[in-house]
């Protein structure tokens, strides 16, 4: 049997005959050697799985083919899981646990609740809010292969924005991540993904259209996944608030 590794930045090299040793012994040597590392034990085995499963393209692809929005209903949700399963994150497996669940599950009042969670849990988590309506988004298709995700759910859907006003909260749709793969980067393709929530935002019966950039700047395209706030400019959205770490921008649906 050919045994699983991992490349340590530390030069290092982690062998293991299968997954959950590999995420075992990976925990293992971090712990031993790199106890700077600020990350709680979940987080570094959601690290190690990731680097097994991150098998799409990292290099930017000079040209893409055509460009085609779907939202993410019942019959795509098999393109989502593999999207994030191999193509999203190439590059950085420390974020490809999340799955997009942190805005659905994060609450600000008590970050620490969601630490313990690993990438499988979040993932089924995650496919059963897409499935039950309660978390809403938008693939981005590039010669019919997923190559971007926006997550349009309703703000009353977030623990991480909500007010806790139920009918105002129901009444704005949230931008809360873009996730586009590697190659398709600076293609346009968060722009397209965007039109297509204010197109479709009046059938969803909301006001509001609301995004939360970061203040500070983010060169770094793939972890700017809130959006520049120049995208928003472009389309009408307006700041209305100001937070330690992103802005609330809006605009009538």
């Amino acid at each position: 049997m050919t045994a699983l590794h991992l490349d340590c930045q530390c030069g290092r090299t982690i062998e293991a005959p299968e997954l959950d040793a590999l995420s075992d012994a990976f925990l293992a040597h971090v712990r031993e050697l790199h106890a700077d590392w600020p990350y709680p034990d979940q987080a570094v085995r959601n690290y190690a799985e990731a680097t097994q499963r991150l098998t799409g393209g990292s290099e930017r692809l000079d040209r893409i083919g055509d460009i085609e929005i779907h939202p993410v209903t019942e019959d795509r949700l098999e393109d989502w899981a593999y999207f994030f399963d191999h193509d999203g994150f190439v590059g950085t497996p420390e974020w490809a646990g999340c799955y997009c669940i942190e805005p659905h599950l994060l609450d600000p009042k008590a970050p620490e609740a969601s630490a313990d969670r690993s990438g499988r849990q979040n993932r089924e988590t995650m496919v059963g809010l897409l499935r039950a309506g309660r978390s809403q988004g938008y693939l981005a298709y590039v010669e019919g292969r997923a190559a971007g995700w926006v997550n349009a759910s309703k703000r009353s859907d977030y623990a991480l924005f909500r007010t806790g006003d139920a009918t105002s909260d129901g009444d704005v749709i949230g931008l809360s991540c873009f996730v586009i793969a590697p190659p398709y980067r600076r293609h346009g393709l968060a722009g397209k993904l965007l039109d297509r929530v204010i197109a479709d935002a009046p059938q969803r019966g909301v006001a509001w259209i609301e995004a939360y950039p970061f203040v500070a700047s983010r060169p770094d395209d793939g972890r700017n996944f809130r959006g520049s706030r120049s995208l928003y400019d472009a389309r009408g959205f307006e700041p209305v608030e100001e937070r330690e770490r992103y802005v609330v921008m809006r605009r009538p649906a």
